[in-house]
């Protein structure tokens, strides 16, 4: 876990060097559970990120923008009443655990100076971010702890703030090496990274593994003695580090060196801020995706699973109209041979003059039927059922067209990587009836066009790629004639531009077929087929959807690739 208390500890004493002193000139609220707090600090504008996410709180500067709401929530709101203009006194981490307080100077309606308080507790699915006044009366919370909730701690604006209970741990800061090994040697047999973590406060089992390793072939006494020093000069070792897989992406921060991680994986940074933005960035806005994407995945797998129900039903249709030929033999054999029936009869067998060989067919009758009306209820069931093959057919048609579609907005879903694709999804789902329009403007966000992929090959061409049908238009339609277009056969998938005049070097188009191949419903497929044509044979019909498109002079590769394949293509921008 990145913010153990160790880190937290490191992070509070860089924003509060960083930030003591500062104005907040400006607040803004981009999620329910995040806050930004622009200051000017030292000539500098500075962004101060306090987010209290179940699964990424934490706290740093930050350089990125978020889009905000076009309304501010009600904490946001109260935030900018009680904090605006106010100086930061100090940035503390309390007693060695993941609590972080910030604290604010404010001159109120009458001129005095008073107390405010920034609370962020760090605590998991309990992480919360909480505004108090001078006597520790709470003003207003991001989450509010009823008695139902908890019968231990309440949240709630009004009560008296109470710190989460405290901890039968020691302090890293003071701890002597006496206190560490009663400490220790009261674990018993435990492995020492575990009586570690058990024993001092904010240490995560990751950071203790580390600290063990490093007083790993000494005994216990010695063990506490060196483990007592380093806590005492951790906050000189200062030295923020991403622990990097062997992809490149982020798996841990670290906020000094780990000598039990390899060196060469470890990428170093002048900021523990630009270290947790590094590791927290991508993947809190991925798990944000997700969540606003949840409801739109279930919208969408549902009209799928009953699209493909409907399928199933019209080509039952179909394969009991296959017998409409049979119907009208039947009923034109009946009428060649009206003189020999009579009423009554259960069954004919009659000469089959359809048959080369001569044979014969044994046809079912209605006994309550003349020989006529027989031969009438056939040629009755035949136009019944050709008229029901028809409509089936035309309804499988509509339905395939559909469950495309659909398939498509869920393929584009899951190729998100911000709001803006998310919302041009989403609007697209408002125009074709799937969704309502949302109208709470407090959920409504100003967001920007959003962008496609673009990577550059290995001969340095450039190559988008669409995230959405709404991207597929605006990139196709947006490339010039003589570039090259790339998309996967007869399946959903992303348009690719090579943007490339005459002939295209064969690197380049590989990894430009790679890509369609990636970023369409056959990713993890084998021998999947990429056709590619010069953007002037791609055509958009008159009253298409979004990314759908007719093209001519297609050639074809068939690609299987990996996550490794694409990776190797230089990404240039998300």
């Amino acid at each position: 876990m990145p913010m153990d208390g160790l880190t937290i500890g490191f992070a509070a004493r860089e924003l509060n060097a960083a930030l003591a002193g500062g104005r907040i000139d400006k607040i803004t609220q981009p999620e329910r559970d995040t806050i930004i707090l622009l200051i000017r600090a030292g000539s500098e504008n500075k962004r101060l990120l306090l987010c209290a996410s179940p699964n990424n709180a934490r706290c740093h500067l930050t350089a990125s923008s978020f889009p905000n709401p076009l309304e501010p929530p009600m904490f946001c709101m109260l935030l900018r009443k009680q904090l605006l203009g106010g100086r930061v006194q100090s940035v503390t981490q309390i007693g060695g655990d993941r609590i972080v307080h910030i604290d604010v100077d404010v001159v109120d309606e009458l001129g005095d100076h008073v107390l405010r308080r920034l609370v962020l507790e760090i605590m998991g699915r309990h992480s919360n971010l909480i505004l108090v006044d001078g006597q520790d009366k709470i003003l207003e919370a991001a989450r509010h702890v009823n008695m139902e909730m908890s019968r231990v701690r309440q949240i709630q604006p009004g009560l008296t703030y109470l710190p989460p209970p405290p901890q039968d741990k020691l302090q890293p800061q003071g701890i002597t090496a006496e206190t560490l090994y009663a400490k220790l040697a009261a674990q018993g047999e435990a492995p020492l990274h575990k009586a570690l973590a058990s024993s001092v406060s904010g240490l995560s089992n990751p950071t203790a593994k580390e600290l063990a390793f490093r007083v790993a072939h000494c005994d216990l006494p010695e063990a506490a003695a060196r483990l007592a020093d380093l806590l005492a000069r951790l906050p000189e070792m200062a030295a923020p580090r991403v622990l990097l897989d062997d992809m490149g992406d982020a798996q841990d921060v670290f906020a000094f060196p780990y000598l039990s991680q390899a060196p060469d994986m470890q990428r170093e940074y002048d900021t523990l801020s630009n270290a947790l933005e590094r590791y927290f960035g991508a993947r809190d806005a991925q798990d944000r995706i997700n969540q606003k994407s949840a409801s739109m995945v279930r919208l969408l797998k549902s009209h799928i699973e009953r699209c493909e129900k409907k399928l199933a039903l019209q080509e039952e249709e179909l394969a009991s109209a296959a017998r409409m030929e049979e119907y009208r033999l039947m009923g034109e054999i009946l009428n060649a041979n009206l003189w020999q029936l009579r009423k009554g009869m259960q069954q004919a067998e009659l000469p089959n003059f359809y048959d080369e060989n001569g044979g014969s067919i044994v046809i079912p009758l209605d006994i309550q039927l003349t020989p006529t009306q027989n031969a009438q209820r056939y040629f009755k069931k035949y136009q019944k059922a050709r008229s029901a093959r028809e409509t089936a057919a035309q309804q499988k048609e509509k339905t395939l067209q559909e469950l495309n579609y659909l398939e498509t907005m869920l393929l584009d879903v899951g190729k998100c990587v911000g709001e803006s694709e998310l919302e041009e999804i989403r609007q697209e789902l408002v125009r074709t009836g799937y969704m309502k329009r949302n109208t709470n403007r407090r959920q409504q966000r100003a967001l920007p066009t959003s962008k496609p992929y673009r990577y550059e090959s290995s001969d340095g061409i450039m190559i988008e790629v669409g995230k959405n049908a709404a991207q597929n238009d605006r990139l196709t339609t947006g490339a010039r004639p003589n570039e090259w277009w790339l998309h996967a056969k007869d399946m959903p998938g992303s348009h690719v531009i090579v943007h490339h005049e005459g002939d295209l070097p064969d690197q380049t188009l590989k990894e430009a077929a790679i890509l369609a191949a990636w970023y369409s419903k056959g990713q993890r497929s084998s021998s999947v087929p990429i056709d590619y044509t010069l953007r002037r044979h791609v055509k958009k019909p008159g009253g298409a959807a979004p990314g759908m498109v007719i093209y001519t002079n297609q050639k074809t590769l068939f690609m299987t690739v990996t996550e490794a394949d694409v990776r190797k293509i230089r990404l240039l921008e998300e």
